[in-house]
């Protein structure tokens, strides 16, 4: 009988042996010389967590409320697009795992999958991400649909005026598939991502054909006012546009590097969180995504201050190794390794993890991870 996953390494692996090759460096790559995408994970190592003794810890609460949903994990699902190149059924696969999980669901402008299908998979709750498009009747008319789906929140992805330099997308000419689709948008406006070129990326031609550069601050007001769904923006790594995030009325924020695939050489994202923590209001709480792989990286990132992470390539990995139920596997693995943790730092309760939690790690170089 096969036994297993242990590790989300083993799903790893197991999705790398599965996937087209360059299926597989879309999902996994990054942009430039992938400096960023190797310090997400890189920069939990800089951590050393501090165990206290004596606690009762017979039983440890993972649960929390975020914007009003509960939750049974602080773990959810990254905002990605095409989850049916990984597994024919998707977002839906994704969904309903999710919903098991009891954790969040964040689904994706470019989902192969309606927003009504995986509305009407799920079972916990679900945000939209979105990209500023220069076509704001789409937006619109996506915006109009998620809250008639029942979708809790709106996520505005702000660091993608244009897509990073992926080389591993340009190196193999990665377009589309043309049995894979955008299906929430109309094609006509998604057609540059299915065109497939030497040298060239088609996700790259796409974006600056449809993204509009021009997004501002001042622009937050028009999607607020086609709808009463908080509004969470994603791709925050500064005091001051926390600051400013906070004065435009957003209800949450996550802190990211968009996963190392927009500026190569921008800050890790944990490096990051403090600030960022530190710049919000206490209502206003931060979401954290960027090299998240065991639960002890949940830990940390809690205690650094984030109220929630938010896992991504993980999930597309267990869709490609087992579907459905692979990403039963990565959620469960995350939330009881998560656990774990909490027994033995003698912390039974998400409050619990604090910056008296950490340490720096002793002797380590810049950047050192421990091997796991």
């Amino acid at each position: 009988m096969p036994v297993g996953p242990f590790t989300l390494a083993d799903v790893e692996r197991e999705a790398r042996a599965r996937l087209p090759s360059e299926v597989w460096d879309f999902i996994q790559g990054g942009s430039g010389s992938e400096r960023t995408l190797a310090a997400n994970a890189a920069q939990f190592g800089r951590y050393a967590l501090r165990p206290r003794t004596l606690v009762d810890v017979s039983a440890c609460d993972t649960g929390l409320c975020l914007l009003g949903s509960a939750l049974e994990m602080p773990v959810g699902v990254a905002p990605m697009a095409y989850h049916r190149l990984a597994d024919d059924e998707g977002e839906t696969a994704t969904a309903r795992a999710a919903g098991r999980a009891g954790a969040l669901l964040v689904a994706g402008i470019f989902a192969s999958r309606t927003l009504e299908e995986i509305a009407a998979a799920a079972t916990g709750p679900l945000w939209l991400q979105l990209y500023w498009l220069r076509r704001r009747d789409a937006l619109a008319a996506l915006v109009e649909r998620a809250e008639a789906a029942g979708y809790r929140a709106l996520v505005l992805t702000v660091d993608a005026p244009r897509v990073g330099r992926r080389l591993r997308d340009a190196r193999n000419g990665f377009a589309v598939p043309a049995g894979i689709r955008a299906v929430n948008l109309d094609p006509g406006l998604m057609a540059a991502s299915h065109r497939s070129a030497a040298g060239a990326s088609g996700i790259e031609s796409h974006a600056r054909e449809q993204f509009d550069p021009a997004l501002s601050w001042s622009d937050l007001a028009w999607l607020r006012e086609r709808s009463s769904l908080p509004l969470v923006l994603k791709g925050i790594l500064t005091a001051e546009d926390a600051r400013l995030a906070a004065e435009h009325g957003v209800a949450a924020v996550v802190v990211s590097n968009h996963g190392g695939r927009q500026l190569d050489g921008a800050l890790p994202s944990l490096a990051a969180l403090p600030e960022v923590v530190a710049a919000l209001p206490p209502e206003i709480p931060a979401l954290f995504d960027g090299g998240v792989r065991t639960g002890a990286d949940v830990a940390v990132a809690l205690a650094l201050g984030a109220r929630a992470v938010l896992v991504g390539r993980p999930v597309l990995w267990g869709l490609a190794a087992g579907g459905e139920a692979g990403v039963d596997a990565v959620l469960g693995l995350l939330r009881s390794e998560l656990e774990d943790a909490m027994a033995l730092l003698g912390r039974p309760a998400l409050r619990d993890l604090d910056r008296t939690t950490l340490a720096p790690w002793p002797g380590a170089p810049a950047g050192h991870r421990p091997d796991r």
